[in-house]
């Protein structure tokens, strides 16, 4: 189905005599080329689209999210006093779980991790070791309340992601891991972590605050650091995973900025490539946006 503009149904882009949605269109744009993929970028305050590459791959393609669920995930546990942020957790490689290798792709070095340092290094024993606490309808309530089977409501043609009841551990451990059992859009993603940021904006972090300051050091030094722009602080998170029907994996980063109190969030889904990948091609834009705030 061909996807146009007319089609957005969220507040409109910003007036043309705002330089910084037509930069962003054009850095978007360039970051992309001709990847197959997608590349939105949303106002946190309002949703208007500031920019877009892609539209109908954000609003109609499901795919497994991969590590992107991750903050969801602890966040739930936070929450309900199942996990203490302090506590340790030894990454155990290699990982296999049922048939799947999903050994971390983070630093050997980085051995024993708190709730903040998971998020950072995206650590998929860590995950996989916690998600235990959660029975298999929690795992689907928290994915659920956190939209990931409810359409954004940013287009008016969009589908909605699937989310599966894991039938044993293992399901479970791999739906907690965005591998299995879930499909998600971009723009579902997008609308996640653009809530995510207007908690900051509000100052609502409570016991999550861990989860927020992994999503910042993330960036900072940890498996989304290809995100990191001089002169402007952003949060995010990458994720990889298998395509359907391919044993090709594809990438997403979901991140916003300035961390400390997002102004934009943005979402970039690669159908061939990495999470890394994914960072890479956000920098440019996150650092447009950076020269764009200081130049006001």
């Amino acid at each position: 189905m061909a996807f146009s503009l007319a089609m957005l149904v969220a507040l409109p882009l910003r007036p043309d005599d705002s330089a910084t949605p037509t930069k962003l269109q054009r850095e978007v744009d360039s970051a992309m080329g001709k990847l197959p993929g997608a590349f939105v970028v949303v106002d946190v305050k309002s949703r208007a689209i500031l920019a877009a590459h892609g539209m109908e791959q954000a609003s109609l393609r499901l795919e497994a999210p991969g590590s992107t669920l991750k903050p969801f995930l602890l966040m739930a546990l936070l929450e309900t006093g199942k996990l203490d942020p302090t506590q340790e957790f030894i990454c155990r490689r290699p990982l296999k779980i049922g048939s799947a290798q999903l050994d971390c792709t983070h630093p050997p070095e980085v051995r024993q991790l708190d709730a903040a340092e998971a998020i950072a290094y995206s650590c998929n024993s860590y995950v996989a070791q916690v998600a235990s606490r959660l029975s298999r309808t929690e795992l689907v309530e928290l994915l659920r309340r956190a939209g990931f089977d409810t359409p954004s409501g940013l287009v008016a043609e969009e589908a909605h992601g699937r989310i599966a009841l894991p039938g044993n551990l293992e399901e479970l451990q791999l739906e907690a891991l965005g591998y299995r059992g879930i499909a998600v859009t971009p723009l579902e993603l997008l609308e996640a972590y653009r809530k995510l940021a207007l908690r900051i904006r509000q100052e609502k972090l409570s016991v999550d605050a861990p989860v927020f300051k992994g999503l910042e050091d993330s960036v900072a030094f940890g498996m989304a650091h290809a995100a990191w722009v001089d002169g402007m602080s952003v949060a995010g998170k990458t994720g990889t995973s298998v395509a359907r029907n391919t044993q090709q994996t594809h990438g997403f980063f979901v991140g916003y900025a300035p961390a400390e109190k997002p102004e934009i969030a943005v979402v970039v889904f690669l159908a061939q490539g990495r999470g890394l990948d994914a960072a890479a091609i956000a920098q440019p834009v996150f650092s447009a946006f950076a020269k764009s705030r200081g130049s006001q």
